[in-house]
């Protein structure tokens, strides 16, 4: 069997337990989901992450995912269970533990910044891999902002951070504090090259200066941010501007980078109508080397990809990343190599 050995795709965003609602189709909009959303997120308890994660962290490797950012905010007891699942999985995982100041249920709040940064300290002590993240400016206070991009500083630990996913969560941002979201990660300290803003969608070229201007990297989720009606990230716009983008599964609706990769390129070309615009090598190191940089990863396994499968085979080898990255769903993958 002919095959090639790549570096494993980096999944830079994920709540792993919003798999469950794959094919829910009530609510007609992203708030109306969000309902939804909470209500699984009430339902979870440590049993149900340690049996639910490791089914969907397996099927992550199986898609050819190697590591995983969990974007983490049901609460800090289920944290262990998740990082445990990993392990079960064989997943790399960095544990994104959020910060929320206001707003949402109980369970993801914290009493105080300073008690956020205290169970990011326990979970460091525990021996996990750990990054800050202030769920969105929405979620988190100025100060919460502040005292979180000091920490990360002084920590040199990765920051993840929700940003223009809506233009409901931009309208209340610019009533609240007169600045729209990336505006007030700029002010707040949040911005930088260890910081990944997730989505992006409805940022104004004035924000994405920001996050050029800072050496900000964006994840996209293209399944997700389809499926919830989001709208189209601006992808042209990032490019033009040298933005680093990686990508991320997020609501888990589908579990394959192909899929997520393909949807990039083919939101640019659709706005800009022509081909072409991120090389496939580009769109391979956007869903590998880029996503581990935003988790903070040296290393994470390789893959192996099945160049004799039906989706590839006849393809000759110059043009067999294109034709991974374009023609090919997840089912390509054979493995994992070493790490």
């Amino acid at each position: 069997m002919s095959n090639v050995i790549l570096p494993g795709f980096v999944n830079a965003h994920s709540h792993t337990f919003q798999r469950a609602l794959r094919g829910r189709v009530e609510g007609d909009d992203f708030w109306a989901w969000r309902q939804a959303m909470i209500a699984e997120a009430e339902a979870q308890t440590p049993a149900r992450v340690a049996s639910a994660y490791e089914r969907t962290y397996r099927e992550m490797r199986a898609a050819g995912y190697t590591a995983v950012g969990e974007f983490h905010y049901i609460g800090p007891t289920e944290a262990p269970a998740a990082i445990e699942a990993a392990r079960a999985a064989g997943i790399e995982l960095v544990l994104l533990a959020v910060a929320y100041g206001r707003g949402g249920v109980a369970r993801f709040r914290q009493p105080s910044v300073d008690a956020y940064l205290d169970w990011v300290a326990e979970l460091r002590d525990s021996g996990a891999r750990v990054g800050l993240a202030p769920h969105s400016v929405r979620a988190c206070p100025k100060e919460w902002l502040q005292a979180i991009a000091e920490a990360a500083r002084r920590e040199q630990l990765v920051l993840h951070v929700h940003a223009d996913e809506q233009p409901r969560e931009i309208e209340e941002c610019l009533a609240e504090h007169r600045r729209r979201p990336i505006e007030v990660l700029a002010d707040t300290g949040c911005l930088g090259p260890h910081t990944t803003v997730i989505h992006a969608t409805h940022a104004n070229d004035d924000e994405l200066d920001l996050l050029a201007e800072t050496g900000t990297r964006v994840c996209l989720c293209p399944t997700t941010e389809a499926d919830l009606g989001d709208g189209f990230a601006p992808v042209e716009r990032l490019v033009d501007r040298g933005i680093e983008l990686c990508i991320g599964s997020d609501s888990n609706v589908r579990i394959d980078p192909l899929e997520e990769l393909r949807e990039i390129e083919g939101i640019a070309r659709r706005r800009l109508l022509r081909r072409n615009v991120i090389p496939p090598e580009e769109l391979l190191d956007i869903g590998s080397a880029a996503g581990a940089s935003a988790l903070g990863l040296d290393a994470w396994p390789s893959v192996s990809v099945d160049l004799e499968h039906r989706s590839l085979y006849g393809i000759p080898a110059a043009q067999a990343k294109a034709a991974l990255v374009f023609g090919c769903g997840a089912d390509v993958v054979l493995g994992a190599g070493a790490t």
